[in-house]
């Protein structure tokens, strides 16, 4: 075929140095990938005066020339075609769930997304995100696609590159001397924008959590509570514990009813003698931080990401002590949490009433356990890891019978609901949870003959419905309003439980109205189960006090 007669689109061709190519998708990225980091760079900027202009014109020539080094960096002969299509498909994704929900991507909230599981990621799926894809991602690689590099000799290229790049950084310098007095102040005050900068913010995050992984897969968890063992109180008690601990996902405080929400979003709970815990602060803002974090010796108030992830849990401590230990997990995994420790899943054929393709309701979580108890005597400790509020498919995470608060938002797309049909949506699956607690202490009710039993309930991490435009959870913990960092947590004791341990639930039920936090879960269990080690702290044990 004559090249005259192809279509006008595959005639289109031009040759381009890399380092061209670099500057102008350096430009594209710096002008239109970055509208949050705009709006909140420029907030009390006035663009009608010189210096508002002046700081806008040195902002922009910084983050091109920010990008141009990233990108030349990157960058080979080989692969310029490939990595800048997977960069600006990568930034497609990013730049829609950014503006969308008002997320922040850094190190935590990428790790969050990558370790997110199928059901999950296909709910955040919508077809407004068609746009976003087309204009980030199919334009910029319909033109790449045209393009063929410049390839000259190695040498040439390796000095001609490199003479860009000292251009590159003394543009940047300039640029950031001009700006600097304001935006060192911005950055100072405001540091969490750094993770606004996209796609830096996407290469930044991807490196550090590869490395950290990395980093820890290549070495043995450290041991927590070597010396753990049972008190001899044991040898005196006649009957084992049953400890059940349910993990809420995205439960909010502000809409518990127990805790004083205007609507009775707890109604079961309500009506049993539980204890609750009105004031809880989580460790994170998103599952990824708080599940390895509350589950932690060391918690928030140490927190360290990596000593975190690279030590034994309050599961292991357990199990050291010869408590029985089982994961349920109905959402995307324990997070290191329950490694090498025994897990199971709620399965169609076990739950077919519950169960729905490749999603089951939490009562699921509850089949199976009083075979597991009668299999497994003594000491056991039940964790459920619920799917809970799960967002922002909020509508699926309850049977019908629960749709109570009408109207609902029945889809994932929360741009094309109203708030009202947000919130009624999210209260539904609140009270769906209370009805499962409710459960939960029925199962332990049925066997208070053979055990003292016991229950705590706490979620990971609250959630934003609108509040300020932002939506979903996981914004970085120093600036998170309070609606994604307070969560519920409710106590249940059994009396048999109770009088065997000593505890006065008077004295328990006026401590629940002291601030508490996730930083009290580990202590809690190992006191609440009479386990002796060097790491337990009384202090963070919320029953210490209680105890006769």
């Amino acid at each position: 075929m004559q090249t005259s007669t192809l279509p006008l689109w595959q005639r289109l061709r031009f040759n381009i140095s890399a380092e061209h190519l670099a500057l102008g998708f350096s430009l594209f990225f710096a002008l239109a990938c970055n509208r949050m980091f705009w709006q909140s760079a420029l907030a009390g900027q006035d663009l009608a005066q010189s210096q508002g202009l002046m700081f806008a014109a040195g902002l922009f020539v910084f983050l091109a020339a920010t990008h141009f080094l990233l990108l030349s960096l990157l960058l080979t002969r080989w692969s310029y075609r490939p990595l800048l299509g997977l960069l600006c498909i990568a930034t497609a994704f990013a730049v829609y769930f950014m503006e969308k929900y008002g997320i922040y991507l850094d190190p935590s909230m990428l790790r969050n997304a990558l370790r997110t599981d199928y059901p999950e990621a296909r709910e955040l799926f919508a077809w407004d995100m068609a746009p976003y894809l087309l204009f980030f991602a199919v334009l910029p690689g319909m033109i790449l696609s045209r393009a063929t590099l410049i390839r000259p000799p190695l040498l040439k290229s390796t000095l001609r590159r490199t003479g860009y790049m000292v251009v590159a950084l003394i543009i940047l310098f300039g640029a950031l001397a001009l700006v600097f007095k304001d935006f060192s102040a911005l950055m100072r005050t405001h540091k969490e924008m750094r993770y606004q900068i996209t796609p830096i913010n996407l290469v930044y995050s991807l490196a550090k959590v590869v490395s950290t992984d990395a980093h820890a897969a290549t070495r043995e968890r450290i041991p927590v509570g070597a010396d753990a063992h049972l008190a001899e109180s044991w040898q005196q008690r006649k009957r084992p514990t049953l400890l059940v601990i349910v993990v809420g996902e995205t439960a909010r405080a502000a809409n518990w009813g127990l805790s004083g929400y205007a609507r009775q979003t707890t109604p079961q709970l309500a009506g049993l003698d539980v204890l609750n815990f009105a004031d809880v602060s989580s460790c994170g803002t998103n599952t990824e931080v708080s599940l390895p974090c509350m589950f932690s010796a060391i918690g928030r108030r140490n927190y360290d990401e990596e000593r975190i992830r690279g030590s034994e849990s309050l599961l292991h401590v357990l199990d050291r002590a010869r408590v029985g230990v089982l994961w349920n997990d109905n959402q995307s995994g324990c997070k290191g949490v329950c490694d090498g420790l025994t897990q199971f899943r709620p399965e169609a054929n076990r739950s077919p009433a519950l169960c729905q393709g490749e999603r089951c309701f939490d009562e699921a979580l509850l089949d199976g356990l009083d075979e597991r108890v009668a299999l497994h005597p003594g000491n056991q400790v039940l964790v459920l890891h619920t799917l809970g509020n799960h967002g922002p498919a909020y509508y699926q995470r309850y049977p019908d019978r629960f749709r109570q608060f009408t109207p609902t938002c029945d889809t994932a797309d929360l741009g094309k609901c109203s708030n009202e049909q947000i919130v009624n949506a999210y209260d539904n699956a609140l009270l769906y949870t209370d009805h499962l607690l409710a459960r939960t202490i029925e199962f332990l009710r049925r066997h208070a003959a053979s055990h003292d039993t016991a229950m705590i309930y706490v979620s990971d991490h609250g959630e934003s419905l609108g509040e300020n435009k932002l939506y979903l959870h996981g914004v970085p913990y120093a600036i998170a309003p309070d609606v994604q960092k307070k969560v519920p947590m409710v106590m249940w004791l059994s009396p048999a439980y109770a009088a065997n341990s000593a505890v006065n639930t008077g004295c328990l039920g006026e401590r629940a109205k002291r601030p508490a936090s996730h930083d009290n879960l580990f202590h809690t269990v190992l006191g609440m189960l009479d386990i002796r080690t060097r790491v337990y702290d009384p202090a963070l044990d919320l029953l210490h006090t209680c105890r006769s």
